[in-house]
């Protein structure tokens, strides 16, 4: 039945295409009628692979077409691609062979106007915000008086000019000036480099560390100011260790640093009135305080000195409190002579009863009952003594018949037979040892001439050299040829008359067993 069914192609004279032919016509036509356009589209699904390039979809309310950015464009780019932002995309229309589809490469991306720009903002604001870099209680105090202040701004515009002359006005302080773009593509890279490049200074180094950082600009729109709203710049303001203060732009304008700063200026003038005191002021309040302590301290003494006068008067003279005392005195001393008088007499009296105490025949007396303690005291010595040294001596004789001499020969007898055991047994296990390394080296001795190249000769084989070198291919040969046999060796060239077997080598007798002793 197939047979009867015409094919409407047959006849025609129609060229044939390959799948590669075919889709590269087709990308050429796209890339020829699509060489540059522009975009407008909300961003999709979007993709970064490791490689760096990115992957993203703009559509619209009705289709989808796949877009690409090469790693190069996007370093380039003034802004991240987010999901979900409006952009114009500028680039050029091409196909992708491997899946038979179209695509857009990008070459610039902007944002579609100030709402898409607002709507990012607000987009990074609420997820800074939910990571807690807004709390105030993360928010460091400005020092009081710092010593060094670190600006990152211009350093051509009138910014740094209106910080320094407010700073040499209020109270003139060291700064350190790190020179950034304000606006544009390179804004968001330096003002970060500058932040954390006075945080990497070691303090007490070469170069002063700040104690402040003021990150300022003037005002503009907000493409002008958007490089302080980028991401980066807001992490490494939060990050920051040294207090900082966010000037960019005037009292109504709002950027990411204001939120994640520690103070926000409304403007830069501002932020250099916030970072020092005004020095006539404070002047004038510390002569204040020492005027009103010298008053103070005044006061005080006055207080205290009528205090004194006061509790004076009511105590008693000096001459009332010492007329007492004075007249005991004077009492005492007029008794003291009558008082010594009759004491010295007291003690001579106690001094003659005692010296009439002191007769011959009282000591005599003292002298005898001394003598007779003195001599019962001699009369139990001599038995002590004599007990003493018979326990000695009955001590000794216990020990002399424990070290009698039969013993001590018993007991070097046995010594001798335990040595001679000893020497006895070291012999014959010298002599077994002995014995088994000489088995041992013979076994391996003969292992040697198993794997020898000799017993390969007993068996048929010969060992063919040719100039004193070994002979493996016949392509080696060169000049005479020396060819060993089990027997000997013979020498093959123009003249074999003259070969010789050589003679065997003898075999190394084993050495003699023997005794190690």
């Amino acid at each position: 039945m197939s047979d009867l069914i015409d094919d409407p192609y047959e006849g025609m004279n129609s060229p044939e295409f390959s799948v590669s032919e075919l889709s590269g016509a087709i990308k050429r036509m796209i890339e020829g009628e699509f060489s540059h356009v522009r975009i407008k589209g909300e961003i999709g699904r979007v993709s970064l692979p490791r490689s760096g390039h990115v992957y993203l979809d703009l559509k619209d309310d009705k289709s989808v077409i796949s877009g690409v950015i090469w790693k190069g464009v996007a370093a380039r780019l003034p802004m991240r691609p987010e999901e979900g932002l409006e952009v114009v995309a500028t680039g050029r229309i091409t196909t992708f062979p491997g899946q038979s589809k179209y695509q857009i490469v990008i070459d610039d991306m902007k944002p579609a106007g100030v709402g898409a720009l607002m709507a990012m903002l607000e987009k990074r604001k609420a997820q800074l915000q939910s990571e807690g870099l807004f709390d105030p209680a993360r928010k460091k105090p400005l020092p009081y008086l710092p010593e060094v202040i670190g600006v990152v701004t211009s350093p051509s515009g009138a910014v740094i000019r209106d910080i320094l002359h407010r700073l040499r006005d209020r109270f003139p302080r060291k700064v350190l000036i790190w020179p950034v773009a304000v606006q544009g593509e390179r804004c968001a890279p330096e003002v970060v480099r500058g932040i954390e490049g006075f945080n990497a200074l070691t303090p007490g180094g070469a170069m002063p560390r700040p104690d402040l950082i003021i990150v300022a600009r003037g005002g503009g729109s907000i493409e002008d100011l958007w490089g302080f709203n980028e991401e980066a710049v807001a992490r490494a303001a939060a990050a920051s260790d040294i207090p900082l203060i966010s000037a960019v732009g005037h009292e109504t304008d709002t950027t990411l640093i204001d939120f994640v700063s520690d103070v926000r200026a409304p403007t830069p003038t501002a932020a250099a009135e916030l970072a020092v005191p005004v020095r006539h002021e404070l002047l004038a309040w510390v002569n204040e305080q020492d005027a009103r302590m010298s008053r103070a301290l005044s006061g005080a003494l006055m207080t205290k000195g009528q205090r004194l006068r006061d509790l004076s008067r009511a105590l008693p003279r000096p001459q009332s409190l010492v007329e007492t005392p004075r007249q005991r005195l004077d009492m005492v001393s007029d008794r003291l002579p009558v008082g010594l008088s009759k004491q010295v007499q007291t003690k001579r009296i106690a001094l003659s009863d005692a010296s009439g105490l002191l007769r011959p025949t009282v000591l005599r007396r003292m002298v005898d009952a001394e003598r007779r303690s003195v001599t019962a005291i001699s009369d139990r010595l001599a038995p002590a003594l004599v007990r003493n040294t018979r326990a000695k001596r009955d001590m000794f004789d216990a020990r002399v018949t424990r070290l009698r001499p039969t013993q001590l020969v018993l007991q070097v007898q046995d010594m001798e037979e335990k040595l001679s055991r000893t020497v006895k047994n070291f012999v014959n296990v010298s002599h077994s040892s002995v014995v088994k390394w000489k088995e041992k080296i013979t076994a391996l001795d003969r292992l040697r001439e198993t794997l020898g190249y000799k017993e390969t000769l007993r068996r048929g084989y010969a060992v063919v050299r040719s100039d004193g070198d070994l002979v493996t291919q016949s392509t080696d040969v060169k000049g005479e040829v020396e060819i060993e046999f089990a027997d000997g060796r013979i020498v093959v060239g123009k003249d074999t008359q003259g070969s010789k077997p050589l003679p065997k080598k003898a075999k190394p007798t084993p050495p003699e067993q023997g005794s190690l002793f």
